[in-house]
């Protein structure tokens, strides 16, 4: 999970501070996040899937499929 949040961060050309700043956290907080140093809360897993318009599955590695299905 803290590789997909990596990679979709760098497919869409953010840096770690810009991103913490739409989750409204540190950068060093957010570093933690993505080196898997620190559980991400389920409000940031909310944020990061509505901010890439992914499901939480697809973040949390339980599917490949990154559709949010409704």
């Amino acid at each position: 999970m803290y590789k997909r949040i990596r990679d979709l961060r760098e497919d869409h050309d953010l840096t770690q501070k810009q991103l913490a700043k739409e989750l409204n956290c540190s950068q060093q907080v957010y570093s933690n996040y993505e080196l898997g140093q620190r559980d991400i809360p389920t409000d940031i897993l909310k944020k990061l899937s509505a901010f890439y318009n992914v499901s939480a599955d697809y973040i949390l590695e339980i599917t490949n499929n990154p559709k949010i299905n409704r």
